[in-house]
């Protein structure tokens, strides 16, 4: 995202999160008012001012993992409310949580966060629509806002104009056009005055309020576009061009500056990298975690598996990592030494359609490995790979090295991000699903949908999951 979006989204992205802070503040104060009169309850005020910063961080932490106000502008009253309700929910459910930790939550007042719950829910929905209305109405049309002229073509001018209109920008207001291979000065294009043509262009722009031009004009010779650009640069204005791909999908592109050129980048990721900080960061505390109960049960498992059959108690395997890199994945070792030997001679029974192999009653697994693989013991050695940052914690199935080499184009997206313990695919049943294509399905669909909320969710799924062994054999 270059600097131009990105000061629009921070000033909007954080605005709403100081709004938000000071309703939560304001919802916790009058709650604390009408059931005690006051900040101070009973000797118990300490109790409820921490109540009170727990709901605070919650909000901001909210905001800051789930980017829920991202289609802010374009919500209706409806999704609003929704959204509204959902966050109170949320915050107000995790406060109580992080007191019941402290072990503080018997002292707290239920009729503070009933109250608390309804006024934010409330005051927020109304805050956010007051916020809505003020920006796409009173701010867009002052003089605070951003100008706009359109430079296009007569063709090409309705559908321009209303699809800037369409997109409920707060931060610019379109308040002209140009008509460049027409004379059309006077007139209007869905209710925007037509103020220049071809021949008096720049003489009208440096004459009126003008922050931002848009130039649509396809087929147009470059040396022509570049002077004009020239010219509104000179004049302090910006430019945005309208580079002609319409045949191309512009969602997750990017203009931008590589080795010195000027590049348009294309990219159907388009995640935000400081998100993908967090998750990294959750990454790295799971793991440890996950490793800390892996060295408890070590010495049981690694016994048992001993004791039924010879060979290691990690079974390493070479897998494909992100865009392609090659790591070797471990896991508590649930089949005989010979397996991948053996593998050859069941080939016929393969249960699965296309790239992946699975039989049922595999008779390759020990009784122990079908132990391991039912409770999803045989993966926590995998927390070692989510350390060193082969895999996360949530993300797609790793593929093998066979399964690779017969990749096509569509099957390598699931490769554009790092493989996962757990996904899509593995809530949804992996032992249910029999055809590869479904497995893709799924992982690319995570891939598209990809947020820290979405992560939380699945975990908590993989928790149902794996306690009621389902989906694992």
């Amino acid at each position: 995202m270059n600097t131009i979006y990105r000061k629009s989204r921070v000033v909007k992205t954080y605005t709403l999160i100081l709004i938000e802070l000071i309703v939560v503040a304001l919802s916790f104060i009058g709650a604390m008012f009408l059931r005690f009169g006051g900040i101070t309850a009973d000797g118990n005020g300490d109790t409820h001012v921490i109540f009170g910063i727990f709901l605070l961080l919650a909000s901001l932490m909210y905001s800051m993992i789930t980017d829920w106000n991202r289609d802010f502008f374009i919500r209706g009253y409806f999704r609003e409310l929704v959204a509204s309700l959902k966050y109170t929910i949320v915050i107000t459910v995790v406060s109580v949580i992080f007191m019941y930790l402290r072990n503080d939550v018997e002292m707290l007042s239920r009729l503070v966060f009933g109250v608390f719950a309804v006024a934010n829910l409330i005051l927020t929905y109304l805050v956010h629509l007051g916020f809505k209305e003020y920006m796409l109405n009173a701010y867009k049309k002052s003089v605070n806002s951003d100008k706009l002229m359109v430079i296009t073509t007569k063709e090409r001018a309705k559908k321009v104009v209303k699809q800037i209109k369409s997109q409920h920008a707060w931060n610019y207001e379109l308040t002209s056009v140009a008509i460049m291979d027409a004379d059309m000065k006077g007139g209007s294009i869905e209710d925007i005055p037509v103020v220049a043509g071809a021949s008096d262009l720049i003489e009208v722009a440096t004459q009126n309020i003008l922050d931002r031009v848009f130039i649509s004009l396809p087929r147009t010779q470059i040396s022509e576009v570049k002077d004009m650009i020239m010219d509104f640069e000179a004049m302090g204005i910006l430019c945005h061009y309208h580079i002609d791909v319409d045949e191309l999908s512009m969602e997750g592109k990017e203009a931008g500056d590589f080795a010195g050129f000027s590049v348009l980048s294309f990219s159907l990721q388009n995640m935000d990298y400081r998100r993908l900080l967090i998750k990294r960061a959750f990454d790295i505390l799971g793991s440890i975690i996950g490793l800390l109960f892996t060295i408890i049960l070590f010495p049981f498992i690694a016994l048992a598996i001993k004791i039924e059959s010879r060979g290691p108690v990690i079974f390493k395997q070479e897998r494909i990592g992100k865009n392609g890199r090659h790591f070797l994945i471990y896991k508590f070792r649930s089949m005989y030494q010979d397996a991948e030997e053996r593998k050859k001679e069941l080939m016929d029974k393969n249960e699965m359609n296309g790239l992946m192999f699975k039989i049922g009653d595999d008779p390759r697994i020990t009784k122990v490995g079908r132990f391991l693989r039912k409770t999803s013991l045989d993966e926590f050695p995998q927390f070692l790979n989510v350390l060193k940052g082969d895999m996360s914690l949530v993300g797609t199935r790793p593929p093998t090295v066979a399964e690779f080499e017969k990749y096509n184009v569509h099957y390598r997206r699931r490769l554009s991000i790092t493989p996962g313990l757990t996904g899509l695919w593995q809530v949804s049943g992996r032992s249910d699903i029999t055809d590869f294509d479904e497995v893709v399905r799924l992982d690319l669909e995570y891939i598209d949908r990809w947020s820290l909320a979405l992560d939380a969710k699945l975990l908590l799924q993989t928790v149902g999951v794996v306690l009621f062994g389902r989906g694992s054999k």
